[in-house]
């Protein structure tokens, strides 16, 4: 693969969490898996306990500028950095959570710098976070704050081997998400996407496939108006502009064999109207890629899974992809400029 202009900077996560191992499991499947060299902001030593737990060979080289990371990551984990903190696995706490608010904060600074070619983010706890401070619903919103935009210009986007799906609202209640929804908030945001996946992606012009609602998508207002009062007007619009976009489609059926290959990306109403599709097809490899930023992000679709941590049975196949996927829309930004 061409790689990307600069190494990839790596957010250790929650360090109770599988974050840790994760990473260094990717790293000793780097050939074998072709992935672009990385580097960790902090927990040299969570990564070498991490690694010896899983009986790694898995050595950590220590950085002090992230130019460094190519040339050391033939030898081992390149790691920037001194913070750090004792490897609890399964044994969140409020150190833990500032190291990983710490090294997310300045794996973001590394790529606005330009000093990383775009950060993978290993996954955080919400509530721990939130007891050091963090104000965000989650890490898309800090990213888009980080990179000077409104926090809802950061798109989440789940994509795997099987999909590609956007949860047009994300962390609210289910209660919530009618009154979420408006007319310009679709279209803003399928575009958005549209953009992406023609950067990003390499797909001239992506088809998209909006979701509706209700059961039935409304079926003509009786089970619901949001379609016909919110999202058709959405979809009416993006069409008059050239957008291929069809919809809306009932969600019992929008996710089979057969309608996927119609579409490039599903845009959903709601989180587990995504999610539970992308999950039950392409949980070991799927990604979480935030589209609508300067810089490159993903992340591994899973959580922390502090129930599994430490036990040396934490798939790692998710933060393979989600370093693999990085590594190519870097390297993609970086030939087209």
């Amino acid at each position: 693969m061409t790689q990307a202009v600069a190494p990839l900077a790596v957010s250790i996560g929650d360090p109770a969490g599988i974050g840790p191992e994760i990473i260094a499991a990717s790293w000793a499947r780097r050939t074998e898996k072709d992935l672009a060299p990385f580097f960790v902001v902090g927990g040299a030593g969570l990564l070498e306990a991490a690694a010896g737990s899983r009986k790694l060979d898995c050595p950590v080289v220590r950085i002090d500028e992230p130019d460094e990371a190519s040339e050391a990551f033939a030898r081992g984990i390149p790691v920037m950095g001194v913070d750090d903190c004792e490897y609890m696995p399964g044994l969140p706490d409020e150190q833990g959570a500032a190291l990983a608010l710490s090294s997310l904060a300045e794996a973001t600074r590394m790529a606005l710098l330009g000093k990383a070619g775009g950060i993978v983010t290993a996954p955080v706890a919400k509530s721990q976070l939130a007891k050091v401070g963090f104000e965000f619903p989650g890490q898309t919103e800090f990213l888009a704050f980080a990179c000077g935009l409104p926090v809802d210009d950061g798109v989440m986007m789940l994509a795997g081997p099987s999909l590609k799906a956007v949860p047009l609202t994300v962390h609210c209640a289910l209660a919530d998400v009618p009154g979420s929804l408006t007319t310009s908030m679709i279209y803003a945001k399928a575009r958005i996407v549209a953009d992406a996946l023609r950067r990003d992606f390499g797909i001239p012009a992506p088809r998209i496939a909006i979701c509706g609602l209700n059961p039935h998508a409304g079926e003509g207002g009786k089970f619901g108006t949001e379609e016909r009062e919110i999202i058709e007007p959405a979809i009416a619009q993006l069409r008059d502009e050239g957008f291929a976009v069809t919809g809306p489609h009932p969600a019992d059926a929008i996710f089979t064999p057969r309608a996927r290959a119609t579409y490039d990306v599903a845009l959903a109403m709601y989180h587990d109207q995504a999610l539970v599709p992308l999950k039950a097809l392409d949980f070991d490899e799927g990604v979480n890629v935030t589209l609508g930023l300067p810089i490159v992000r993903t992340s591994p679709d899973h959580g922390t899974a502090f129930d599994i941590a430490g036990r040396n049975i934490a798939d790692p196949g998710a933060m393979i992809a989600a370093l693999k996927m990085a590594g190519e829309i870097a390297a993609r930004r970086a030939a087209h400029g």
